[in-house]
């Protein structure tokens, strides 16, 4: 390692900063995302995630309430494909509406937040 003049001696080189190129920044600050995190991105961004996970496991249970009907109305209906199809419809409902209402909310206070340049 070269002398280092006394103003950048508190400064890491290239190499010691993570070899980026750039010194005394890390490779998240030279792509431009900066070091400090939002925390209502970061909460944004965690229901993003379970809106998207209840979207999924909602639209899996009316797929297997209308799989069940098809079956029942094929054979024959009995209580338990009644109890099935009624069960799946119900945790399908109650999983999709808030997901499907916060999904939206997170979309659009994302796309605000693009729009403001934030």
């Amino acid at each position: 390692m070269g002398v280092m003049s006394e103003a950048n001696a508190d400064r890491p080189s290239a190499s010691e900063s993570g070899g980026d190129g750039v010194r005394g920044r890390s490779p998240r600050e030279v792509r431009g995302g900066g070091t400090s995190v939002d925390p209502v991105r970061v909460r944004r961004a965690k229901v993003a995630h379970w809106t998207l996970i209840a979207n999924r496991v909602g639209y899996l249970l009316f797929a297997v309430a209308i799989a069940v009907f098809v079956m029942a109305f094929a054979f024959s209906f009995n209580g338990t494909m009644v109890a099935i199809i009624t069960t799946c419809m119900i945790a399908g409902s109650i999983l999709l509406a808030p997901a499907l209402v916060l999904g939206y909310a997170v979309k659009a206070a994302e796309r605000d937040d693009r729009e403001k340049g934030l």
